[in-house]
C-alpha cells in the first residue's frame, strides 16, 4: 500500500518532476498494536536506493513490527539544493503514521544519507512546522532512531556529495552548521542505536563515533556497534539481500522522472555535463538500475549480519 504524504498544494520542491514523497506500508493484517519502523534508505541525497528499502522493511515485518519505507525528496541532477525538504518529508511522515496507525512506539531507521535524514529529525524535530494544523498537532519526535553507517557531520569527515546535494557545493555556511548533526544533540534527542563498519569505504566511521560521543555527553541512551570489517551499504545482510533480491524499485520514482526530463532537455538548471553523465548512467533500455549481475555475491560478515538482532534487543529496552 502506497500513500503520498503531501498534497499537490503542500509540496513545492522545484525539481520534483511530478514526484510527491510517499510511504509504502507493510502492515500485519490484525488489530494488534505493534511497534512501527519507518525505513529511510540512503543514496547520497541524489536517490533513494532499493537495497535499503523493501528488503529492510520485510526483515523487521517478519520480526513482528509494522513498517513503511519513506521515499523522500532527492536530487539526482545536483541542480536544486534540497535544504530542509527531506527533513520536512520525514517530519510529515512520522506525524502521518501516528495519525493513521497509532503505533505502540515509532522508530525511524535510516541508512547512510537516509540516516542523516533521520538524525536531522532527531536533533531538529522541534524546529519543523507543518502546514496542516491537524497534522501539526501530532508529535514528530520519534521514540527512537536506528542510524546505519550514517552521514552525520558536514565537516572534514563528511560525505561531500551528500552535502552538495543537500545544501549546494557553495551553500550557506549556516546551513552547513545546521546539518552537522553532532553539534546539535541535546538531552531531548531520542534514544539511538548506531552501527557502522570500521572499514567503511564511503562514509568515514568517524561520523558514527562523533554522534555516539555527542549522545553520551548529552546523557541520551544509546547503543553503538563498530564492526571491524565490511563495506558501506551492507543493509540487512539477510538471505534476500545476499541474493540481490532487493524488492520492487519504487523508491527510484523521482530519479527516473528526473532522468527522463533531463534526457528530453527539460531539466531544471541542469548543466550539459551533468546531462551527459545521466544519459550514460541511465541507458534507455535499463528499467531497473539496481538489478544485480548474475555473479552478484556478498561475502559473509557474520557479525554485521547480527545487527537486526541487536537492534531488536535495544528496541525492547526503550519506552
Amino acid at each position: 500500500m502506497r500513500e503520498n504524504i503531501w498534497t499537490i498544494d503542500e509540496y513545492h520542491y522545484e525539481a520534483a518532476y511530478g514526484f510527491i514523497p510517499n510511504l509504502t506500508f507493510y502492515l500485519h493484517e490484525d488489530d494488534e498494536v505493534r511497534p512501527f519502523m519507518l525505513v529511510v534508505p540512503g543514496g547520497g541525497y541524489c536517490m533513494v536506493v532499493p537495497p535499503e528499502g523493501e528488503v529492510v522493511a520485510k526483515e523487521f515485518f517478519a520480526r513482528g513490527m509494522n513498517c513503511a519505507v519513506l521515499t523522500y525528496t532527492t536530487d539526482i541532477t545536483f541542480s536544486v539544493p534540497l535544504l530542509h525538504q527531506p527533513l520536512n518529508d520525514i517530519s510529515r511522515a512520522v506525524r502521518y503514521i501516528r495519525k493513521k496507525i497509532a503505533p505502540q512506539k515509532l522508530v525511524i531507521c535510516g541508512f547512510s544519507a537516509g540516516a542523516h535524514v533521520c538524525g536531522s529529525l532527531g536533533v531538529h524535530y522541534a524546529d519543523v512546522t507543518d502546514p496542516d494544523p491537524e497534522i501539526a498537532a501530532i508529535s514528530n519526535r520519534p521514540d527512537g532512531m536506528i542510524l546505519s553507517y550514517p552521514v552525520i557531520t558536514s565537516g572534514e569527515k563528511t560525505h561531500e556529495f551528500s552535502m552538495w546535494a543537500l545544501i549546494g557545493k557553495d551553500g550557506p555556511a549556516e546551513e552547513y552548521e545546521y546539518f552537522s548533526l553532532e553539534k546539535h544533540v541535546t538531552p531531548d534527542t531520542p534514544p539511538t542505536f548506531l552501527w557502522q563498519t570500521v572499514t567503511d569505504d564511503l562514509v568515514p566511521v568517524d561520523n558514527s563515533m562523533m554522534f555516539a560521543a555527542a549522545l553520551r555527553n548529552a546523557g541520551v541512551p544509546y547503543a553503538y556497534y563498530a564492526f571491524p570489517a565490511g563495506w558501506h551499504g551492507l543493509s540487512v545482510l539477510n538471505d534476500a539481500f545476499k541474493k540481490g533480491d532487493f524488492g520492487e524499485p519504487y523508491t527510484m520514482d523521482q530519479v527516473m522522472r528526473a532522468v527522463a526530463a533531463v534526457k528530453a532537455g527539460k531539466g531544471i538548471n541542469v548543466s550539459e555535463e551533468r546531462r551527459q553523465e545521466l544519459i550514460e548512467q541511465f541507458p534507455d533500455d535499463q528499467s531497473d538500475p539496481f538489478v544485480p549481475p548474475e555473479d552478484f555475491e556478498v561475502p559473509d560478515f557474520p557479525d554485521v549480519a547480527k545487527w537486526p538482532d541487536l537492534a531488536m534487543t535495544w528496541l525492547n529496552r526503550i519506552t
